[in-house]
């Protein structure tokens, strides 16, 4: 069974949901999400013989939400992670993230490598810092339109998004699923958007959701964002802040074993110069533990939408890596 409770690290409050025994594994979700989005990975990690541990990550879900927009750094997020595996009595632990959750995984091992005894992306690949900070980069390619743009104004998505929690949840999730996530013409678009619209706008409600994706599920998520949007979206607002804090680490690449896997319909593989990086990880990571795994028709959702497959490819790894 899944159990829940409160632990403090690094200065803030974290709920984290837990199962199993043995070598800890740390589950890190992505925007906009919470613990839950790992729900079908509990039991056959667990299974599998290891502790898995999903927090609501700082500005998310029951866990602390700082006010102050600097304190959703990079730093602070993987200090958040360092702290929880500390907290939990630990002084390894295997990580795994999706969406934002993946640059906190990433970057975790790449600052604390002695901390981490494996790591996993789903959907987000390595973190390999560019020539310009991302959202002036974006800003300028994309003429404001990019979503990173948008979700950075301050209050503005924040207003958009709380006007009606439910139905931006509900369609959050279909638009970037592999259901919906293909057009016309067959290849993934670019997430853009109208400033004086909204992201939400050009959205179709789905009035069926998801097999992956229940009325359940939708309730649980709709209720961890019963506090807002804002914790969560100051993630974004700390993109160059980012960029400039990381700048020690250019050119160092993630060393403990890694495994990356991506769906082909997801939305952020298809980023600028991401499909590039993603041909090119087999040279730059030292010790990344197989090729790329590409979910055919899957969108950005990953272990929600193709759970068996990234259950399987997890337990391998992590039984691997032991």
């Amino acid at each position: 069974m899944v159990e829940h409770r409160m632990v403090d690290t690094n200065g803030v409050r974290l709920h984290i949901a837990e199962e199993g025994e043995g070598p800890l594994v740390v589950l890190l979700h992505g925007f906009p999400e919470s613990w839950h989005s790992w729900h079908r990975q509990f039991a056959p990690l667990a299974a599998a013989g290891f502790r898995v541990v999903a927090p609501d990550q700082r500005g998310y879900g029951s866990s602390d939400h700082p006010d102050d927009v600097d304190a959703y750094s990079i730093f602070h997020l993987v200090g958040d992670v360092v702290g929880l595996i500390r907290a939990l009595g630990e002084e390894k632990a295997y990580v795994v993230g999706h969406d934002w959750g993946a640059p906190v995984a990433w970057h975790t091992a790449l600052l604390r490598p002695d901390m981490v005894r494996g790591v996993a992306g789903l959907s987000v690949p390595p973190p390999f810092r560019g020539a310009e900070p991302p959202l002036a980069a974006m800003d300028k390619r994309f003429g404001g339109r990019f979503y990173w743009n948008y979700f950075a104004r301050p209050g503005v998505a924040d207003a958009e998004f709380a006007a009606d929690p439910r139905t931006t949840l509900r369609k959050f999730f279909h638009s970037a699923s592999g259901d919906a996530a293909v057009g016309a013409s067959g290849a993934v678009s670019q997430p853009l958007v109208d400033p004086e619209r909204g992201w939400l706008a050009d959205m179709p409600y789905p009035e069926v959701l998801p097999e992956w994706f229940t009325e359940e599920d939708l309730d649980a998520l709709t209720e961890s964002f019963s506090r807002g949007f804002t914790g969560a979206l100051n993630w974004y607002r700390n993109l160059d802040r980012n960029w400039e804090l990381t700048a020690p680490w250019q050119g160092a690449v993630v060393t403990p074993p890694a495994l990356y896997v991506y769906g082909d319909r997801d939305l952020v593989p298809a980023f600028p110069g991401t499909p590039e990086l993603i041909q090119r990880l087999p040279a730059l990571m030292p010790n990344l533990w197989r090729e790329p795994i590409e979910l055919a028709g899957c969108g950005h959702w990953t272990q929600q939408e193709r759970p068996a497959e990234v259950n399987a490819a997890l337990v391998d790894f992590l039984t691997n890596c032991s």
